[in-house]
Formats: structure tokens, C-alpha cells, sequence
């Protein structure tokens, strides 16, 4: 059974940083992009950040410069390292990743989110 763990959410003020990871484990045999989702109150889940494999990367326009995403294959950890953050940023982070096991290819997995509020 695969699993995707977030942690790094939390309080913090206006300009502060915070810094997400996201583990995944089980049975896995390749993981491809990697990714951050979130979402605000009344608002729809949307995209933050993605990272292929290969390390390319692609940001929501709302976070570019403030954000950066980043992977460490060995360890089939996802990080989100933000910056200079606004309440706007307020939400539920969710990690995404396409991974393929013995059972699956390229399937889909979602953490349980983990929750970011910046104070004004």
C-alpha cells in the first residue's frame, strides 16, 4: 500500500517562510512528477508546483519567485520551500504523485493534507 505523508504546515506571519514535505512509502517502484496542491476555504483545489522526474518544474502564477519545489529521488520526498507568504496562501497543502507499483502504472496517490495559515 503506498502512502504520501505531508508535514511542515502551520501558523505563521505575513513575509514569514515555511517549508512542506511530503514522504512517500510502500510497496513503489518508480514515482514521476511530484507535486503540491492546495486549497482555500470556498475555493477549488488548484495547482501550487510540479516536478518531473527529470526535475523540470512548473508553478501557478500566483506563487512564482515566492515558492520553489524540489525532490529528493532516494529518499521518494517532495519538498515545497515558501517564501515570503501572504494570507492569500492560507490553505490546505496536498501532496500529489503519479507512481507506478507492482499493481499500478503511474497512478495517482493524494496525502491527507497538511494545513498552512498566514496571519496578516
Amino acid at each position: 500500500q503506498v502512502q504520501l505523508v505531508e508535514s511542515g504546515g502551520g501558523l505563521v506571519q505575513a513575509g514569514g517562510s515555511l517549508r512542506l514535505s511530503c514522504a512517500a512509502s510502500g510497496r513503489i517502484f518508480s514515482i514521476n512528477a511530484m507535486g503540491w496542491y492546495r486549497q482555500a476555504p470556498g475555493k477549488q483545489r488548484e495547482l501550487v508546483a510540479v516536478v518531473t522526474r527529470g526535475e523540470s518544474t512548473n508553478y501557478a502564477s500566483s506563487v512564482k519567485g515566492r515558492f520553489s519545489i524540489s525532490r529528493d529521488n532516494a529518499k521518494n520526498t517532495v519538498y515545497l520551500q515558501m517564501n515570503s507568504l501572504k494570507p492569500e496562501d492560507t490553505a490546505v497543502y496536498y501532496c500529489n504523485a503519479e507512481i507506478t507499483t507492482s499493481d499500478y502504472y503511474g497512478m495517482n496517490f493524494w496525502g491527507k493534507g497538511t494545513l498552512v495559515t498566514v496571519s496578516s
